[in-house]
């Protein structure tokens, strides 16, 4: 049986990462594409000449022609400028809007039945862009935020318990930027409420540090951002729509009609939980919110208006 295709657009820390995972886990058959040739085909052959140590037959292609991507199940778009010391997502927008829309466009051209995960930041802005641009349904268009986020939001939940990751279950959602909302009364450990387990002021201080978790990361190294967990994140968006996993998982979708209203955020992509399976986003799940996380859920909101507002779209 043929293996499914997938690409992936930039060969960065992210995309080199990500063809790695999807190997190893023989998920698909995978072209790296990059505007520079040269990487996407040097990481490519890297990664096929660990292929017989890891024991697996996937096959990773680099190239820097999108013809070669043609006919792709899933495509991923990691390619844009990346954040550097001081400066905020938002700072991006208007350089990696000129990434994404001609991304898309060459997407819409060559896979016009692909699933589109975005990865590009200003998350939402760009998953909004990525959706207009190819004019695809709004259930094959997601960005990658709300898996990544909730999985650091675990991770700082977990440091600070000393309890297994593997008990907590944690929920992020809202715009993948400062103003994220860590959902309290949906992160639990083993079942039971955070809140038995985290003080208020410690489960706040764990709240600020998830909402700068990318930030932090970005200072840490000076010269880049985080590759590892957004590349697992996005691995686990990839299974779920190929192996049918239907997954409740948080990502950043187009939010219309009863789901637009409930969430006062019509004709916007933001982070809210959905079903992820065969037919990409099959279901937007409407969350009884406490009033301090629809204060915060606004708030969010309102960010990402702002920035959808100035694309010249």
């Amino acid at each position: 049986m043929d293996r499914k295709k997938i690409t992936i657009v930039g060969a960065g820390n992210i995309g080199a990462t990500l063809a790695l995972l999807l190997a190893r886990r023989e998920t698909a058959d995978i072209t790296l594409i990059d505007i520079n040739e040269g990487v996407a085909k040097g990481k490519a052959l890297d990664i096929m000449e660990a292929s017989p140590i890891l024991g697996f037959n996937a096959h990773v292609h680099g190239t820097g022609d999108y013809a070669e991507t043609a006919g792709s199940d899933v495509v991923i778009i990691t390619a844009g400028f990346p954040r550097k010391p001081g400066m905020s997502r938002d700072d991006l927008l208007f350089k990696n809007f000129e990434v994404v829309k001609s991304v898309s466009e060459q997407i819409k051209k060559y896979s016009p039945d692909a699933f589109v995960i975005v990865v590009t930041n200003p998350l939402d802005a760009m998953t909004y862009t990525a959706l207009k641009v190819t004019g695809f349904p709004k259930n094959k268009v997601m960005g990658m935020a709300g898996v990544l986020d909730s999985a650091r939001f675990a991770y700082f939940i977990s440091e600070k318990t000393g309890i297994s990751v593997e008990n907590i279950n944690a929920f992020v959602i809202g715009g993948h930027g400062d103003d994220m909302v860590p959902l309290r009364k949906f992160t639990t450990v083993a079942g039971m409420p955070v809140t038995k387990f985290l003080s208020k002021e410690e489960l706040e201080e764990v709240i600020q540090r998830t909402r700068f978790g990318g930030g932090e990361i970005v200072q840490l190294l000076k010269t880049g951002s985080a590759f590892y967990a957004p590349a697992a994140s996005i691995l686990e968006m990839v299974l779920a729509i190929l192996w049918n996993k239907r997954k409740i998982l948080s990502a950043s979708v187009y939010l219309d009609g009863e789901a637009g209203e409930y969430y006062g955020a019509s004709g916007l992509c933001v982070g809210v939980p959905i079903i992820l399976g065969k037919e990409g986003v099959e279901e937007i799940i409407k969350l009884d919110l406490t009033d301090e996380e629809w204060a915060d859920w606004r708030k969010s909101v309102e960010s990402v208006k702002r920035l959808v507002e100035k694309l010249p779209l």
